[in-house]
């Protein structure tokens, strides 16, 4: 949930724009896509691997390129 308290230097624009970089943060609009329709739990796991899989290889990108810049 987002809480918001105004201070009496904030204008209207400035209280919107913080609302929505708070909701952004909280990743709010992600979990509502996540629930909005269900998913049988040997799809939701296969997609987790999947995931998992592609972080990985992200990491391994990245470290593969740090360690060429030192030599």
């Amino acid at each position: 949930m987002v809480y918001i308290k105004r201070r009496s230097s904030d204008s209207k624009d400035g209280m919107f724009r913080k609302f929505t970089r708070m909701f952004i943060d909280e990743n709010i609009v992600d979990e509502v896509r996540k629930k909005q329709f269900y998913k049988k739990p040997s799809l939701q796991k296969k997609d987790d691997i999947k995931e998992r899989i592609r972080l990985r290889a992200k990491r391994r990108r990245y470290m593969s390129k740090s360690f060429t810049r030192f030599k």
